[in-house]
């Protein structure tokens, strides 16, 4: 086992989840907030503001998933039986979701329905990815290698304070992309939301983190041993200054910084997380390496790798470059 090639598919599969989570979070977020959006135009300019990018944002979701069951297979095959019921239910989701904004043009006698609709998918899928990763978080049973546990281990409070976290992040990653494509009113009350969706999610890291600690499992080692807890202090600190340097970018009334800001309260969280289960796979049980495929498959994916994922991010940088810019009921200006 070369361990470098772990490791690096380990960095290609992190990345991936990221981009995901940065790219489909907002537009998840903008269906969350779709109830609060008056019926007619206003939604119409939500869903304009995102019907060019979102379905392209979904690829990095493929990457993740197939990446993981090809990269690590061992890893894949425990924590998926684990997970069935919450991935079913986002996947359900991200579907319904995806007719939703599709029909509602073209079905304009059921409009309501259709929003409703997406509203539903949207709020599902943000609710069953974060109870996923509070319940990767909180340990699977292993037995073997194969998944131990029952049909229901991923449901615990612990879990559903990480899917109400998903949901709250999310919901402030789509008002502040309102506040960066849209004017008038709508961007007025996208600020005033931004604030209150802030202040939730900076709660939300706090409790989540906390909770975290009291976890089975070296989460607490892997923070506050010495003298590793002189690197690990610096990710709450840093959260602290990007949610204060966030709050001002409000007050201040600037467009494209607190989507920005929003973004790298995700990163620092996420940085975060990789803090807490590295270098385990599966927490408390699998590392990388003990899950990771042979060398000869990850030096072949990772030629294809090399490949495909600068085509992906050239073509999506692309569709973000011809979108660019304020967005009306007619499409963007």
């Amino acid at each position: 086992m070369n361990p470098d090639l772990a490791i690096v598919w380990a960095c290609i599969l992190a990345f991936g989840v990221f981009a995901y989570v940065a790219m489909d979070g907002f537009d998840l977020g903008v269906g969350i907030l779709f109830p609060t959006l008056k019926p007619g135009v206003e939604r119409d300019i939500a869903m304009n503001s995102i019907a060019p990018v979102w379905d392209g944002n979904e690829t990095w979701l493929v990457l993740g998933g197939g990446g993981l069951m090809a990269a690590f297979p061992l890893a894949y095959a425990i924590l998926l039986p684990a997970l069935y019921a919450p991935i079913t239910a986002m996947l359900l989701a991200l579907i319904f979701r995806g007719v939703a904004l599709e029909f509602r043009w073209r079905d304009a006698g059921h409009r309501p329905f259709w929003d409703f609709a997406f509203t539903v998918g949207s709020i599902v899928a943000a609710l069953a990815q974060g109870i996923t990763l509070g319940a990767v978080l909180q340990g699977v049973a292993v037995d073997g290698r194969s998944y131990g546990g029952g049909w229901w281990d991923w449901l615990t409070p612990f879990s559903l304070l990480t899917g109400a976290s998903v949901l709250v992040g999310f919901g402030l990653l789509g008002s502040c992309w309102l506040i960066w494509k849209t004017e008038g009113e709508l961007q007025a009350r996208a600020y005033r939301r931004s604030r209150r969706l802030g202040a939730g999610l900076v709660a939300c890291i706090a409790a989540v983190s906390l909770a975290t600690l009291f976890l089975p499992g070296a989460y607490y080692e892997r923070w506050f041993a010495w003298p590793k807890v002189l690197y690990t202090a610096q990710v709450p600190l840093l959260v602290l200054i990007t949610s204060v340097l966030f709050f001002r970018s409000l007050r201040r009334k600037r467009e494209l910084t607190p989507f920005l800001l929003a973004l790298a309260l995700f990163l620092l969280t996420y940085i975060g997380l990789m803090i807490s289960i590295y270098p385990d796979v599966v927490p408390n049980d699998v590392t990388i390496w003990e899950a990771a495929a042979p060398d000869r498959s990850l030096g072949f994916m990772l030629v294809g790798a090399a490949v495909l994922l600068p085509i992906i991010l050239a073509y999506t940088a692309h569709a973000y470059w011809v979108f660019r810019g304020k967005v009306g009921t007619e499409g963007y200006h």
